[in-house]
């Protein structure tokens, strides 16, 4: 018996299926089912109930399960510790991340990350659907919303905005809208995402929020295109300020509305730091956040 072997039954536990622990680490199932049927041999008991559809603990594979699951946290406590000591954090960090900030924010800050920390080897999982933090071995994980998801532990990174923005080349040949109300009347660039391809919320200096509903001449399915679109005079269009730093900056985009705050449906979004509730933080995700924070506040 190994620690592998319990962590491959600890997954297939929380997941009810060979495969898919066998997909999150490139193994053929034929691997895994081996893998606990050594398992099941060694202690002498069955601890699934397998049928063509379902993979179920059985009454001794819960009580297994509720035994081993926290040895295993100590485990890996005990090698953080021990990393710790060295003062040296090693070992592989999977990062959970949305598409558009790993590209946007994240990746440009890799390579000083690794230059400094080149024990540390690097899963970067961009992607936009929520991901089950501890199912997937989730060291650290970025979200983006209103707030922290419950039973994690995490601090915000920074708050988020929005801004409604055209490119020197569609205002040249378009009016300048003077009021966020004018956008109602005129073809925009949306998302096809609740809220971002019918109404969009501004709120003035004076607090007084307008509901504007909004059309979009062109829908996207994906923040890519239409950051393109933007920036090569398709329209107006609502974006992350975060995705747009270098084009407001160089002038490729006009913030139409600078002294407005802008929303979907909520003024108080951030970008949040989240990681599994653990004992001990390991190593390599501490230093990981703390140069994450460092370089987002230089920013």
């Amino acid at each position: 018996m190994d620690i592998n072997t319990l962590s491959l039954f600890v997954e297939s536990a929380r997941r009810r299926s060979f495969s898919a622990v066998a997909r999150s680490r490139d193994l053929e199932p034929s691997s895994i089912s081996r893998a606990i049927a050594a398992l099941e041999a060694e202690i002498g008991a069955r601890l699934f109930q397998r049928t063509t559809r379902s993979l179920e603990l059985t009454e001794a594979g819960r009580l297994y399960f509720e035994r081993v699951e926290p040895l295993l946290g100590e485990l890996e406590a005990a090698r953080s510790a021990a990393n710790e000591l060295t003062r040296r954090p090693a070992g592989r960090l999977r990062v959970s991340c949305p598409l558009a900030f790993s590209v946007f924010v994240l990746a440009p800050m890799l390579g000083s990350f690794r230059r400094t920390y080149p024990q540390i080897t690097l899963d970067i999982l961009s992607s936009d659907s929520e991901i089950d933090l501890v199912a997937d071995r989730i060291d650290v994980a970025i979200r983006l919303g209103p707030r922290q998801e419950a039973g994690y532990v995490g601090t915000k990174l920074f708050a988020t905005r929005y801004r409604v923005v055209a490119s020197p080349t569609y205002l040249k040949q378009a009016k300048r809208p003077k009021t966020p109300l004018e956008l109602g009347k005129r073809p925009c660039l949306v998302v096809d995402l609740p809220g971002y391809r019918d109404q969009w919320l501004f709120r003035s200096q004076a607090g007084e929020v307008d509901r504007v509903a909004v059309w979009g001449a062109i829908v996207f399915s994906n923040a890519f295109a239409l950051h393109a679109a933007a920036v090569n005079g398709a329209g107006p269009a609502l974006i992350a300020d975060w995705k747009i730093r270098n084009e407001l900056a160089d002038g490729r985009l006009v913030d139409l509305f600078p002294d407005h705050d802008v929303a979907t449906s909520d003024f108080d979004t951030a970008a949040w730091l989240l990681y599994p509730s653990r004992a001990q933080l390991p190593a390599k995700s501490r230093v990981f956040i703390d140069f994450l924070r460092s370089q987002l506040a230089k920013r």
